[in-house]
Parts: structure tokens; sequence; C-alpha cells
């Protein structure tokens, strides 16, 4: 491709360890020469803003990057100020809610300012304790605030026996740890998020690179222009992907965007 206009960089294992707490150096140089050469830097995660770690908070501050694309292209800012946002509808959550309560599966509500969980069993704590630790516990929430996607606490085998009434709902789920998915609208990704917002701002689609490497990231990585995967990420994403980088922990965004020749080594 041509040199991008933008660039989208998912956080999880793909900027950065989320298990290990771990940003490398790379990162934020990758970030000032892309901005030396006067190329837009974006975030795409499936975290909410108040989710995001905060060595990556820190990046976004010093770095100055552009745009965030957050909950899986459901709430996305540009500058600082909110571009576009997708909340859920509340009749439909209350139905979603009524269903996970009869199926006894714990859920949790997500914003941009926070998530709010069903209840605080074993399963919500420690998968939340990965990307939110403190969260708070309130059924109710859906009725008092917006709320742009859901998170749901089910392993593999109950999510086959969920996944036919989430679909038949509009909706879509997408697995992130062993024990919880994340549930939005069926046309809802980071793809949607992103194609909404380059064209605000007057870009093509043709014009956009990408990075990621998980089941959340496919649509991304298919729909720009160029996708890169990470040599760590899991096998449908680096067959959705154009190219393929190193590892995450072997400077692979940096390494990836010198071999491109989008900047210099």
């Amino acid at each position: 491709m041509n040199t991008p206009k933008i660039i989208f960089f998912d956080i999880d294992d793909t900027l950065y360890r989320k298990y290990t707490d771990t940003l490398r150096p790379s990162v934020a140089k990758a970030m000032e020469a892309l901005k030396a050469r006067g190329i837009l830097t974006a975030i795409a995660t499936g975290r909410p803003p108040v989710a995001i770690p905060g060595k990556v908070k820190t990046l976004i501050r010093d770095s100055g990057i552009d745009m965030l694309v957050t909950i899986n292209g459901q709430y996305t800012t540009f500058h600082g100020e909110v571009l576009q946002a997708y909340p859920m509808i509340e009749a439909e959550v209350e139905r979603m809610c009524a269903f996970f309560d009869s199926q006894y599966i714990d859920y949790a509500f997500v914003n941009d300012a926070e998530i709010v969980a069903s209840a605080a069993g074993e399963r919500v704590k420690e998968a939340l304790s990965h990307i939110l630790p403190a969260f708070e516990v309130d059924k109710e929430y859906f009725r008092k605030q917006s709320v742009y996607q859901m998170l749901v606490f089910a392993d593999d085998a109950q999510e086959q026996e969920i996944i036919g009434k989430i679909q038949s709902e509009g909706f879509k789920s997408v697995r992130w740890h062993e024990s919880a998915l994340d549930m939005l609208r069926r046309e809802g990704s980071k793809a949607r998020g992103i194609a909404h917002a380059v064209e605000k701002l007057g870009i093509g689609m043709e014009d956009v690179m990408a990075f990621g490497d998980s089941f959340n990231d496919l649509e991304m990585l298919s729909s720009v222009g160029f996708g890169v995967a990470m040599g760590n990420g899991e096998a449908v994403a680096k067959a959705a992907a154009k190219f393929i980088a190193p590892s995450v922990d072997e400077d692979g965004v940096y390494r990836a965007l010198v071999e491109l020749g989008v900047i210099d080594g």
C-alpha cells in the first residue's frame, strides 16, 4: 500500500502484554516516528476508555495519539472529544439480562467511564481482574446510564447453550477470556467504528492500516487497506491480514513498520 494516512493499533497482545503489564520502549519510538511523518495514530480496542492500562494511557498522552476507537468500535473519541457512540437499546438489554438471569449466568454493563456487574462472583472477579479490578455491582445500571456493550461470564460449554439466544436477539459474542465474552450488536465491530470515524475525517479505508492479534480484530484486519497481524496472534487473525509482524515481545509493531517502509529504522 501507499503510506497510510492513519494507523490503528489494538492494545492487548499487540502494543501491550496485560498479564505482565509490559509496554516495550519501541512502541513509543514507533509512535514518535509516525508523528514525524505526519501519519495519524489511533487505538482500536475492545476495552472501554476507563479500562485502558495505565502504561498505555501514558503512551496516549505523551505520544499524542489522535483517536481512540474503544469498546469494539462502539465509542470513539478524536483529540479527546467524542466523535461517535452507539449505545444499546434499553429494552434489548432488559431482555438479555432476564435471559442470563434465567440461566444463572452473571453479566456486566460496559460504559465509557465504568464497568458495572450484575454480581461479584468469583468468575466475574477473576475475569475483570485483568482489565478493571475496581467495579461496581448494580443489576439496574442499564436503566440509568448508557451501555455500549455487555460482558457475559460464561465458559465454552455455556456459550454453546446461550449462543442461539444471543444471535436471535441481533447480537454477537466474541471471547476475550476463558470465562468471559463481549456481547454487542451484530453490526458492531472495530471495523465499523473505524470506517465511520475515518469517513468523518475524509480518509478512505484504502489509506488505513491496522495492527491486531485476536478474534475481535478480524473484521478490522480484513476491511482496512492494509491489515497486520502480530506473530503471537491467533491463526484466524493472521489469515485475515496482509502481513505478519514479529511478536509483541519482539518489538513487533516497530519492526513491522520499518520493514514495510512506513518509518525509518
